[in-house]
């Protein structure tokens, strides 16, 4: 079974999204403030911490110690924010590296990935990342902005992933590709991070945000939503490619969509 024939499943609706307009727009002020709020948290605390950052990003050889710096940044924000993160785990992580595949249903994403894996790993990105102010030094040249306009430019995106699975640092990436304008139903899954996984041989390790598409949508969005509220997360066991070939490609894709979807579907 395909990404493609999965997301033909029923769409999961929140008690939310079936409440009237009226009592959405009653509550839309609250939804702005909370979002003002957020920026505000946000951005206030990456300009305090902008120059050790850039201190830290200037060479590789700190990039272990600017993962950190994130990690913490990434746990004042869960508490400043009103959103801390509830783990799952159903298995440790396995030995480094491997491929994290997750769904995509927020920007809290993001933020959150380093409150659920606390060892090392890179971010692969879109590469509208790079023109975010401040938060874009992270894509510059620690984590990997993949422009998938650009058959080249997306070649050697995925170049330096397999050099970093080589050097033994662990990746993380949204199989998807992008936020899905039908949260929380996944898109299909793109084969990049299969891919790379089989042609490594490491494994994947499938995990699955289950309130972040309620709790903080599309900010530019008029109407989307945005409160506090516990943000929880399932860590599933790794899945193996030892063996694989790209004949397997399609399976595993599919083995990895079921895997993350699964909890959505009990949401």
């Amino acid at each position: 079974m395909t990404g493609s024939t999965l997301n033909e499943r029923p769409r999961v609706v929140d008690g939310e999204s079936r409440r009237s307009p009226v009592f959405k727009w009653l509550f839309l002020p609250f939804r702005w403030l909370y979002k003002i709020y957020f920026a505000l948290v946000f951005f206030l605390s990456l300009v305090v911490l902008y120059i050790p950052f850039r201190i830290l990003l200037f060479r590789p050889r700190r990039y272990h110690r600017a993962f950190r710096l994130k990690r913490a940044w990434a746990y004042f924000l869960q508490f400043a924010s009103g959103v801390p993160m509830s783990v799952d785990r159903r298995a440790a992580l396995p030995p480094a590296p491997y491929v994290i595949c997750c769904n995509h249903s927020s920007y809290l994403d993001i933020i959150q990935m380093y409150n659920v894996v606390p060892e090392y790993f890179l971010f692969m990105g879109k590469y509208e990342l790079l023109r975010w102010p401040l938060f874009n030094m992270f894509f510059k040249g620690m984590n990997i902005a993949v422009n998938r306009g650009s058959h080249v430019e997306a070649a050697k995106a995925f170049r330096r992933a397999a050099s970093a699975l080589d050097r033994g640092t662990s990746l993380a990436l949204f199989p998807e590709g992008t936020i899905p304008a039908f949260t929380p139903r996944m898109k299909p899954f793109k084969d990049g991070a299969f891919k790379l996984a089989i042609e490594k041989q490491v494994p994947i390790v499938p995990i699955t945000f289950l309130d972040h598409w309620r709790l903080f949508g599309e900010p530019t969005e008029f109407m989307s939503r945005a409160r506090p509220g516990i943000a929880r997360a399932v860590v599933h066991p790794a899945i193996s490619t030892k063996g694989l070939t790209m004949d397997d490609l399609v399976a595993l894709r599919a083995q990895v969509y079921r895997t993350i979807e699964e909890p959505l579907l009990a949401v």
